[in-house]
């Protein structure tokens, strides 16, 4: 059934609340989430984004799948949650995050430019755009200097580099890749760490749980094989987690912060955060806070559906 604008009628008449969670395969969170969900009697649905096919001209109303009060993202494939988000949003079908938000953090430029602008403390970074101005960022920024990909995760790609012979070949093989995305050039300061690093886990207003993440190396993914170890909340570190999120517009994401000797620096803020290594670090079922957070939004949008006369 389609409104007068095209959009999607959705929602059950009983008042079942309709969850798609956007996928690029399940992995544990993803499992977990979809489990929380039934668990409250919300009618929870995958959507795989390799086989999603969005007609953006016709909209939601010849896409039964999308026939949805709330969609929750937790793809992987940036590209792919960037489109299939910002059409979403663009048939009325709220989402959580937003695109703007996951726009931003998919970017780490992006990322950085929101964190420094609302006076948060986030390591030095400089962006280039050849291998020579590349050489003059790390000059700048003093050697060692940390050159990252924009895009990304799981701490792939990250290079640490010891002087400008090394820099210039790093930066070389990145513009041989062929990716317009490698041929800009994050270029940050390499900040000492106590061999960790913090993951904090932000549903809405809240920071849920923290885990420190320790490793021999110098990157402390849980992904690259760090080890997790709950941490508490401070009151420091609450109040820079939330307020990451805010600056980039995240309602769920995970912030990770490094703890320096002029106190914490933010690093990051990941709308597709993991939370597995928070599992055995925190009694609080993150799952299910994530699908309570998109169950408000969900049944806030199908009230206001109502009071519209939807």
């Amino acid at each position: 059934m389609t409104s007068m604008n095209g959009h999607l009628s959705r929602g059950p008449r009983d008042g079942t609340l309709r969850l798609a969670v956007l996928v690029s395969y399940l992995r544990i969170e993803e499992k977990l989430i979809l489990a929380a969900a039934r668990e409250r009697g919300v009618d929870v649905r995958t959507l795989m984004d390799r086989k999603l096919v969005l007609d953006i001209t016709a909209g939601a109303s010849h896409q039964p799948d999308l026939d949805v009060d709330v969609v929750l993202d937790r793809g992987v494939a940036h590209s792919r949650a960037a489109y299939t988000l910002r059409a979403l949003e663009t048939w009325g079908i709220p989402t959580i995050n937003r695109s703007s938000a996951t726009a931003i953090c998919d970017d780490k430029a992006y990322c950085s430019l929101s964190l420094a602008a609302a006076g948060i403390p986030t390591p030095r970074t400089l962006l280039a755009f050849s291998v020579e101005s590349g050489l003059e960022a790390c000059e700048a920024i003093g050697y060692p200097a940390v050159l990252k990909p924009v895009t990304g995760s799981w701490g792939r790609l990250l290079t640490k580099v010891n002087g400008p012979e090394q820099a210039r070949v790093i930066l070389e093989q990145k513009l041989e890749v062929g990716s317009f995305h490698h041929g800009i050039f994050y270029v940050q300061e390499f900040l000492e760490k106590p061999g960790r690093d913090i993951r904090c886990f932000v549903v809405g207003d809240r920071v849920l749980a923290a885990s420190y993440r320790a490793s021999d190396h110098w990157i402390t993914n849980t992904a690259r094989g760090a080890t997790s170890h709950a941490c508490p909340v401070t009151p420091q570190i609450e109040e820079l987690s939330l307020r990451s999120c805010a600056s980039v517009g995240a309602r769920i994401a995970g912030v990770d912060l490094i703890e320096t000797f002029d106190g914490y620096s933010v690093v990051e803020v990941n709308t597709g955060g993991e939370f597995h290594g928070l599992l055995s670090t925190t009694e609080v079922n993150i799952a299910a806070e994530i699908v309570e957070e998109a169950a408000r939004l969900g049944r806030s949008a199908m009230a206001e559906r109502m009071h519209a006369g939807d």
